[in-house]
């Protein structure tokens, strides 16, 4: 049985093949069209999908899409009517596209596949749901998903159990986590829908000093985390930005420009969101176990991508266990229609993994044999140096102790936000100027965004405080305070970047926390045979992970986006399967563009 998922048209648009239940193969569009965030119809995802799989279009059994655009185009028009003549702008807008395609999805899937069989809409938040749950290493659990709106819906929970999932509660639009949350994304000068995790990342070094603003002005919040949005200080339901000048008011002054100085106030606002955020979804997964009395939690939906509040609901939250989809946002809805369709549709039975997720570690994106590495480096007259694994993974592990910056390429690419070890650039955990490096140097980015560790899942609690296998880099956990270093406390604001808090500085936030990934050899044998050649060589079982890219654009997919990416930048040396470059050895790259000036004005 065959059966395509499909996500489009508003953002992260994806495509995922599963076979008698079994994911194949999954994988946004933005990594093929290199546009990021790219929301168009997945024409190269698909087609990958299906190469992958070995079949051609005429194959499928089904295709399902992950909501319903009527029930979407009927929410939209209702709020364009309720806001009336202030939403026109807005109106005039959207119709265009809504009357030409989006409403006629059905008709342009069967066209675009030359399919003519069964084409499925499960509900978007139904869609989260099955991507969180069947999924899972769990044989029941509670859900929760959280996002910025689907079609009515912005929050649901319920119950799965084997094949099924039930949707017990709803909140629903304008009234919403996620669109709360962008709304002072807008406003701190990011951008909607791909900055909230700058906005995250911003958080620690403020101080909270606006939140009891936020919860008398701007929302009513019950004790079951439901709550209602005052909507006279946002603008996102009728107009053209996500707030007004009465939010501006509140917060003493209009919002920051993008790509201008980030002073004390927006630290400040991105802390007090972000606890209130937090607030919010620990009342929500306290109500969510009173209601259903599982011990097992899962989650998605792109608030479920703020691992800081994940980590709280693991530490502070009432359920034994929570698995998180590591594409919890729109892109894992293909996913979750795909796997809707097989179990819920189809009922067909469901056998969970004891303590293992069927995800695969989520690479489940296109690879690329050392065959056909070869093959590009030599029809470029690239210089190279093959090496055999034990001699490969020896001389990077002493490449990164040396302190220099590898970008890593290996297998399938990753599904979902993060880089997972297979197209990852990689650096020592241990060095105090290995943040700025990577920051201002190899990915053209903020100064104060931190980098995530990845480490050896045995070693774990060793470094943080975390029992649980973290492999998709979704949970935030502190670091043992045993490795602390005394802080400068004269420094405040992005001035604390400089100061080192532990004894593992390039990997440890503001606020002695980490973004952490746990590597497993069932899940990516290389990456944790590379990690314990460093561990054997140093001591230290943690090394730097962030993704193979700069800033503005999607993570690499090829080995030629890979090799573009690593002569563009400051990176020392590349690794495509067993293949290692060398900068120094490198010709110039022909191409008389600024590069690292186009980044910076992104």
């Amino acid at each position: 049985m065959n059966i395509l998922g499909i996500s489009a048209f508003y953002h992260d648009s994806a495509a995922c093949f599963i076979r008698d239940g079994k994911i194949v193969s999954a994988a946004q569009e933005e990594r093929f069209t290199r546009k990021k965030h790219d929301h168009g119809f997945p024409v190269h995802a698909i087609a990958y999908c299906l190469k992958e799989a070995g079949i051609e279009k005429q194959d499928l059994d089904y295709v399902a899409f992950y909501d319903k655009p009527f029930q979407k185009f009927d929410r939209l028009l209702s709020t364009y009517l309720t806001y009336a003549p202030r939403g026109f702008a807005s109106f005039i807008k959207a119709m265009p596209l809504w009357l030409k395609q989006k409403l006629w999805i059905k008709d342009f899937i069967a066209d675009e596949l030359k399919f003519d069989g069964i084409i499925l809409f499960p509900e978007h938040h139904q869609s989260h749901a099955a991507s969180a749950f069947f999924p899972s290493p769990f044989k029941d659990a509670a859900f929760l998903t959280v996002d910025g709106v689907g079609e009515w819906t912005t929050s649901s929970y319920g119950l799965g159990q084997d094949n099924k999932i039930h949707i017990l509660g709803e909140l629903h639009f304008p009234h919403s986590l996620g669109l709360l949350y962008s709304a002072f994304t807008y406003f701190t000068g990011f951008r909607v829908n791909s900055g909230e995790y700058k906005l995250m990342g911003l958080a620690p070094y403020g101080n909270p000093r606006y939140v009891d603003i936020i919860k008398e002005k701007l929302i009513d919040l019950k004790d079951d985390g439901s709550f209602k949005m005052n909507m006279k200080y946002f603008n996102f339901a009728a107009g053209l930005t996500m707030t007004n000048k009465k939010f501006a008011a509140l917060f003493n002054g209009p919002a920051r420009k993008p790509e201008s100085d980030i002073s004390q106030r927006e630290m400040d606002i991105a802390r007090s969101i972000q606890e209130v955020s937090e607030e919010i979804l620990l009342k929500m997964v306290r109500h969510v176990h009173k209601q259903t009395n599982k011990s097992n939690l899962v989650l998605a939906g792109g608030v479920a991508l703020n691992c800081v509040g994940n980590g709280r609901i693991l530490r502070e939250g009432p359920f034994d266990n929570i698995w998180i989809q590591p594409a919890a946002g729109d892109a894992g809805g293909a996913l979750g229609a795909a796997l809707f369709t097989w179990h819920q549709y189809l009922d067909q039975a469901r056998e969970p993994q004891s303590q293992r997720d069927s995800q695969q570690g989520s690479y489940l994106g296109p690879g690329f044999s050392d065959d056909a590495v070869k093959s590009y480096l030599d029809s470029k007259n690239i210089p190279y140096h093959h090496h055999e694994d034990q001699i490969l993974f020896a001389t990077v592990a002493q490449l990164i102790a040396d302190e220099k910056v590898i970008g890593w390429f290996q297998g399938r690419m990753e599904f979902g936000p993060r880089a997972l070890g297979n197209r990852s650039i990689i650096g020592d955990a241990r060095s105090t100027k290995m943040q700025s490096t990577m920051n201002l140097k190899i990915k053209y980015r903020e100064s104060f965004r931190p980098f995530a560790p990845s480490i050896l899942c045995e070693k774990v609690s060793d470094i943080f405080e975390l029992e649980e296998e973290s492999p998709y880099m979704l949970l935030v956990a502190p670091v043992k305070k045993e490795l602390w270093k005394d802080s400068d406390e004269s420094q405040s604001g992005l001035a604390m970047i400089n100061s080192p808090r532990s004894t593992v500085p390039a990997i440890t936030h503001v606020d002695q926390s980490a973004r952490i990934q746990t590597v497993n050899p069932d899940d990516n044998p290389r990456y944790h045979a590379l990690i314990s050649q460093f561990y054997e060589l140093t001591g230290s079982p943690v090394i730097i992970n962030t993704s193979f890219n700069v800033r503005g654009e999607p993570i690499v997919c090829t080995p030629e986006e890979a090799y573009t990416c690593f002569m563009r930048t400051e990176m020392d040396h590349l690794v495509l399967g067993n293949y290692l470059l060398n900068k120094s050895e490198q010709p110039v790259l022909a191409d008389d563009v600024d590069w690292k000036r186009q980044y910076e004005l992104d």
